[in-house]
């Protein structure tokens, strides 16, 4: 569930665009809702449920299930979520998709160490 931060911390939104492999629809958030991945983790886990297979669970998307959540820097390039502190990655994501973990390979290198570790 997000935790609202008070009202005194007046910081203007942070929305982005969530985009799933296979997934018919997105989803828009505000990433300043948020005070940490786990709390984003578990609201995308929510968002995209339905579209999870099997036994595969997307509520804990930063600790391995067959999809890879990144997203888009300021400057184009597509990174891993949870590469970066929560505050700078607050600041300079401009949208996100959750892929399958298989395509995530080349966006960087706990991309690949996430891959080899489930074979």
């Amino acid at each position: 569930m997000a935790v609202q931060k008070s009202s005194n911390d007046a910081q203007p939104s942070a929305f982005v665009k969530v985009s799933m492999d296979g997934a018919p629809y997105l989803r828009k958030v505000d990433l300043k809702l948020y005070n940490s991945y786990s709390d984003l983790s578990e609201s995308l886990g929510k968002m995209f449920s339905s579209f999870t297979i099997g036994e595969s669970k997307l509520v804990d998307i930063l600790n391995g299930s067959e999809y890879v959540p990144s997203y888009e820097d300021k400057d184009g390039d597509w990174m891993l979520v949870g590469d970066v502190p929560w505050e700078m990655f607050v600041e300079s994501c401009k949208r996100l998709r959750i892929m399958k973990g298989s395509e995530a390979i080349g966006l960087a290198p706990r991309a690949v160490e996430k891959c080899k570790s489930r074979s």
